[in-house]
């Protein structure tokens, strides 16, 4: 039965895990998700738009595309300026960085993702900061503009230190004995998609890192999150799913659990869960998603980028050079070749009429044949009926 996203928020809320981990494609509504359970764990005052409130005050921390929007780049081409990342007054940054002086850990995870010489220079008021290559003799070249998975990472790193600082306090049981109030009110840890524009190797690190930084919180705080990501789905399960004792902490499988987020046809959603010994499979997913749609006959164009997505993970795991070669053979043994003109148009439309145009009942055909095709002549596994 498919629920409003304000309804699962409550189902997550009533959950008693210390992590829960979700699953989603981009535009099922992760990130409404999110916003909707913030709004109810911490209403209006506590919002996280509220850029006045007081860090002591949240009941939760979040950390979004939103989150991301704080820091903006300052390019000034017009002036012939170096470039600066500017950010936003607000709470979080303002603790980690002014009041803690979390600069320089927030520069060290940095350099840990990236490089160990490219150095941040934070402004005196910590309002902007600029990047430079140290070059080891006192001297540095001039600012540059970070790519993309480079400003993703920085932005990482200040809420890392944030979430490492918490660690630290709230892992003290006396509250009386920690050195500042500030994470005394809170709940919840909301991470929603923290790896966009990184690549496999990073958002592999990323995702250890997390896990260890979550696993070693020993107070109540109960942490969700949020990924499109499959690689980083499945490393965090694995880093969840286990249980570890060490002379630091004790963690239990038990108090995490994984799911899927979906998009029912009507327009509410659902929360499929995974049992823990069942490792997420994205291909499996996908060739589910796509089967429902030919059984459904709900088949729309986008469902032809899921099946070019199949083809091309299966090609480079099976060793083809193309994954038009996982195609149906016409006689001289060569890939179909109206099948692979219509999986490229497809997937790959240019203009947004041809998005929203509908199929003709020949291309449906087409896709419920090739999907058959891939799942019957590359063996994926098929749930057996009794």
């Amino acid at each position: 039965m498919g629920k409003t996203l304000t309804e699962i928020a409550q189902q997550l809320k009533d959950a008693n895990k210390k992590v829960q981990l979700i699953y989603a494609f981009n535009g099922t509504g992760k990130t409404r998700l999110s916003r909707a359970f913030k709004d109810l764990i911490a209403p209006k005052t506590d919002a996280e738009d509220g850029q006045q409130s007081d860090l002591a005050q949240k009941k939760i921390l979040y950390y979004s595309a939103f989150t991301e929007d704080l820091f903006y780049w300052d390019n000034d081409l017009d002036g012939d300026a170096e470039p600066k990342l500017k950010i936003q007054p607000n709470s979080f940054t303002k603790w980690v960085l002014d009041e803690q002086g979390q600069d320089r850990n927030v520069t060290s995870t940095f350099q840990h993702y990236t490089n160990d010489k490219l150095t941040p220079n934070f402004s005196s008021d910590f309002s902007e900061v600029s990047f430079s290559f140290e070059r080891g003799n006192n001297e540095r070249s001039g600012h540059i503009k970070l790519s993309k998975g480079e400003e993703s990472n920085f932005i990482g790193s200040v809420f890392h230190s944030l979430i490492d600082q918490m660690n630290s306090e709230l892992n003290i049981a006396e509250a009386e004995n920690r050195s500042t109030d500030v994470f005394n009110n809170l709940e919840y840890d909301f991470i929603d998609d923290p790896v966009s524009s990184l690549d496999d190797n990073h958002l592999i690190q990323l995702a250890v890192d997390l896990a260890q930084l979550v696993k070693s919180n020993e107070s109540s705080v109960k942490f969700i999150i949020t990924t499109h990501n499959p690689l980083f789905f499945n490393v965090l399960c694995n880093e969840f799913g286990s249980d570890e004792k060490t002379e630091h902490y004790s963690w239990k499988s038990k108090w995490f659990s994984k799911s899927r987020l979906e998009k029912n046809g009507d327009g509410s959603s659902h929360l499929a869960e995974q049992p823990n010994d069942s490792p997420f499979a994205y291909h499996l997913h996908l060739i589910s998603q796509l089967e429902e749609a030919i059984k459904s006959g709900q088949i729309e164009k986008y469902h032809f980028n899921l099946l070019r997505n199949i083809l091309e993970k299966t090609a480079t795991f099976l060793g083809y050079k193309r994954w038009e070669h996982l195609l149906p053979e016409t006689d001289d043994g060569l890939p179909n070749p109206y099948a692979k003109r219509i999986v490229n148009f497809s997937s790959h439309s240019k203009h947004a009429a041809e998005e929203v145009s509908p199929l003709k009942p020949e291309e449906k055909q087409v896709l419920e044949k090739l999907v058959k095709h891939v799942v019957e002549h590359h063996r994926f596994w098929q749930e057996k009926t009794t």
